[in-house]
């Protein structure tokens, strides 16, 4: 039989919730106060939205073979993503076959290199490759992970990412991963705040419960240095993306002196193997964590996790709902995956990128059979009722 060919690829926007999962509304945790590059100024302390966390908005990309089939993804990018696909990497994409993934990633990479190479250029790449994958997966009528080798385990394990780590424990995920709430700008009052959040979740968790700090790239060596020597005393397991992201020598020298035990991880705002070359061979941190939605799609993040893996790093991806749990089922150095707790009190387990997506899986007790991601291409349907809008075609 011969392979169907790319007959045409389409980008939307949609607003609210989605991929962009911090556009969301009023009192959300995701938008309360979190320690950001920009909490040094006090007009954009106590929201990331103040700030412009929400501007992008979800882009959804769409391919269709010749035979009827259609692929799609989403991502964060927007309506500059949006221009992009249709403007400039639709050339690389229509009127090749649906197998021709490799070939089309180094295209669009390679051709938008003199304005991309990160941030919303890879985005867009990524998302355009997941929708690749998706649409390969339905022509074989194969699941995603099955075309990448294969699960390594029967289950996947989750932590969770929330405001409330004593409720993640009760619905049974393995730890829970905080938001630092207070940066350097708030001295050493901001500091205690963050150390008395710990030791108060500490005494609700118990004393085997992971618990960590993600701080969002907010903070710098010393802060972060002084940070992890405090919460030493109770078990914080990792402190995350606690520098901004190009700061390789300054992970390297926090690894070094965070207390014994304790594991650096980051990369959420990292991109494609170049970008974690640096991290793995700086001996940056612990764990790598990239979002196959940001760093290059499922195509680029195979080559990171085999970066990683001869670099003796566990892969973790950030977040990203299937687009994830299909890589780490099948890759023995990702041992365990992200939950983002998407309820805005954080208090139930709801799907990631509802409602934007249907048929989304979600954990149960803070696990998910890997035959729950069986369905062909990444198993999720777009919801019709969604109010997408294509704001350039071609």
């Amino acid at each position: 039989m011969s392979m169907p060919t790319i007959k045409q690829i389409r980008a939307y926007t949609v607003r609210g919730g989605g991929a962009d999962y911090h556009d969301q509304g009023e009192g959300h945790w995701i938008d309360s106060q979190i320690s950001t590059p920009m909490s040094k100024y006090p007009d954009y302390r106590m929201t990331r939205r103040s700030f412009g966390l929400n501007v992008l908005g979800t882009l959804v990309v769409e391919v269709e073979a010749s035979d009827g089939t259609v692929g799609f993804a989403v991502t964060t990018a927007g309506e500059i993503g949006a221009f992009i696909v249709e403007k400039h990497l639709a050339r690389f994409v229509e009127g090749q076959r649906v197998t021709d993934i490799e070939k089309i990633w180094d295209q669009m990479f390679h051709a938008t290199l003199f304005y991309g190479r990160k941030g919303v250029v890879l985005n867009t790449i990524s998302g355009v490759d997941l929708a690749l994958w998706d649409l390969l997966g339905k022509i074989r009528d194969e699941p995603v992970h099955a075309l990448l080798g294969g699960p390594v385990r029967d289950e996947l394990q989750f932590y969770a990412t929330g405001a409330r780590p004593d409720l993640a424990k009760k619905m049974g995920f393995i730890g829970g991963k905080m938001p630092l709430k207070h940066g350097p700008a708030e001295g050493d009052t901001g500091l205690e705040k963050n150390i008395a959040q710990l030791a108060e979740m500490r005494e609700s968790v118990g004393p085997d419960f992971w618990l960590m700090f993600d701080c969002w790239m907010s903070l710098d060596l010393d802060y972060a240095t002084r940070l992890a020597q405090r919460g030493r005393e109770y078990g914080l397991k990792w402190i995350e993306e606690a520098l901004p992201p190009d700061d390789y020598w300054g992970y390297a020298d926090l690894k070094k002196r965070v207390p014994p035990g304790m594991l650096v991880t980051t990369g959420e705002h990292e991109a494609t193997r170049w970008g974690f070359r640096m991290l793995l061979e700086m001996g940056c941190c612990d764990i790598i964590q990239p979002d196959v939605g940001w760093c290059g799609g499922v195509t680029e993040l195979l080559k990171i996790s085999a970066l990683a893996d001869a670099h003796n790093t566990l892969v973790v991806p950030h977040g990203s709902s299937v687009y994830s749990y299909h890589f780490v089922v099948t890759r023995t150095n990702s041992p365990f995956s992200e939950f983002l707790m998407m309820a805005p009190q954080a208090d139930e387990v709801v799907p990631m990128f509802n409602p934007l997506l249907l048929d989304e899986p979600v954990p149960e007790n803070g696990r998910m059979r890997a035959s729950s991601l069986d369905a062909p291409g990444f198993g999720v349907r777009l919801n019709p009722d969604s109010d997408l809008a294509r704001p350039y075609t071609h």
